[in-house]
């Protein structure tokens, strides 16, 4: 018996998305049942042509229901100034129904992020996530240092401890490295396995 893991994101230059790839192979590799989806875009049309954002992938949005039925969520998160960006938030400030149910308790949570810079805030977007989680009573998931590309000083490369992640500059000129991808893909079977493990114990002592 094995888990299943939806990986929710928002992407504009397509950096989150690209990680969130890598992530879903990883978690796929350890066997656990995955879909992909994106949440739902509030930029107009306009402003998107103006910062040339190129057309959304082709994935499904995300409802608030939905975040109900998998055993756990990775979310894929840009920063805005240090915190989650606005379309994210809007999706979880919508769970209040989700939250006076207990329907996301027990289910756990992971979280991975694209910044402008190397200063430029994955970390404190995932302490300013986490109070989600805390209140629905998900059991957060940190990465780690798992991957020993997050110790090399020798390049710019995304992640932390709480997640991967790229470094994108704020036109999103700076593609995804492969050890930025390397450190995604360890994240999707790290997670993958540590779902599948409870998934599987808790059918064994129902």
């Amino acid at each position: 018996m094995t888990g299943t893991v939806y990986i929710v994101i928002y992407s504009v230059y397509h950096h989150v998305y690209k990680l969130a790839l890598e992530i879903q192979k990883g978690l796929e590799s350890s066997g656990t049942k995955t879909k992909l989806f994106q949440v739902q875009e509030t930029l107009s049309d306009d402003i998107l042509q103006k910062i040339h954002a190129p057309p959304k992938p082709d994935l499904p949005i995300i409802t608030v229901a939905e975040l109900a039925e998998p055993d756990g969520i990775i979310f894929g998160i840009p920063t805005r100034f240090g915190m989650m960006n606005a379309q994210m938030k809007a999706l979880l400030d919508a769970t209040g129904k989700l939250w006076t149910t207990g329907a996301l308790a027990g289910k756990f949570a992971g979280t991975f992020f694209s910044s402008a810079s190397q200063s430029g805030g994955q970390e404190t977007t995932a302490l300013t996530t986490i109070p989600y989680f805390v209140h629905h009573g998900m059991i957060y998931v940190p990465f780690g240092f798992a991957n020993s590309n997050l110790f090399d000083t020798s390049e710019v490369i995304g992640g932390s401890a709480y997640g991967a992640g790229t470094v994108a500059n704020g036109d999103g000129s700076r593609e995804v490295s492969s050890k930025e991808l390397e450190i995604a893909n360890n994240q999707g079977v790290n997670f993958g396995k540590i779902v599948n493990t409870y998934v599987r114990g808790k059918a064994a002592s129902s």
